[in-house]
């Protein structure tokens, strides 16, 4: 038999996992051919939420503190806070879209409000949940409303705070594929590409990666609070700053 005659006589290659006729969930081919694609999108996922979770840091926390210091405001601040958490996101992003453009600082930007809903009510309170007996002794002790506040007040709030922190950051993870609307939704564009065309490993694999994500940012929060607040697994108060 020829070389001719027996490439003739071998069997059709079949149809790659990934192909339109199997459509398989599970293709390491996909993920293999495809790597550079995914880890792009994997790599702006995880981008956009640390940027909008610290975003949403930085606007809570005088949110909280303005609420505490005026307790008439307390209401209209967490009415606030907690109202744009009703917005949908296919309303919120197009009305970003005029000042900031189709851009990931859209995304930022709508993600740091929602996740206000969540930490703006952390901070404040992990702030009322400092002992008034441990302030007066700091006051006794010569400090100021500064210095009471960086010292004392946040070390012990860490515990409570860091709780919202996790819920904000996890629920981030998830609403940022939503950032699809505006072509920055990380692995989301997977996922929306995924549903159009019916492409099941494009869909499956995006969503673990969102799993695998959330997970990893969860843990590092905790292994954070376990580092910064050691006084909690002694069951005492006294590691806070003095």
């Amino acid at each position: 038999m020829t070389v001719l005659a027996a490439a003739a006589s071998a069997p059709a290659p079949g149809p790659s996992c990934y192909s339109r006729v199997t459509n398989e969930w599970f293709c390491l081919d996909y993920v293999s051919d495809r790597r550079e694609e995914i880890l792009d999108a994997a790599g702006q996922h995880l981008l956009i939420t640390v940027l909008a979770v610290a975003f949403g840091v930085v606007v809570a926390v005088p949110l909280a503190l303005l609420a505490r210091r005026l307790p008439r405001l307390e209401s209209t601040v967490l009415g606030f806070s907690t109202g744009l958490y009703t917005v949908p996101s296919i309303a919120l992003f197009p009305l970003l879209v005029p000042f900031t453009g189709l851009s990931m600082t859209t995304v930022v930007i709508g993600l740091a409000l929602y996740a206000l809903t969540v930490l703006v009510r952390a901070f404040l309170e992990g702030l009322r949940s400092v002992p008034e007996d441990v302030r007066e002794s700091a006051r006794g002790l010569g400090y100021g409303a500064g210095r009471l506040l960086v010292r004392v007040e946040l070390p012990l709030a860490l515990p409570v705070v860091m709780a919202g922190l996790r819920v904000a950051t996890v629920s981030t993870v998830a609403l940022t594929t939503v950032g699809s609307l505006v072509s920055y939704g990380g692995l989301g564009n997977l996922i929306r590409d995924g549903v159009t065309t019916n492409f099941r490993a494009e869909l499956l694999t995006a969503a673990v990666l969102c799993v695998v994500i959330a997970f990893a940012l969860d843990a590092l929060i905790v292994l954070a609070q376990r580092v910064l607040t050691p006084w909690t697994r002694t069951g005492g108060t006294a590691g806070a700053s003095a």
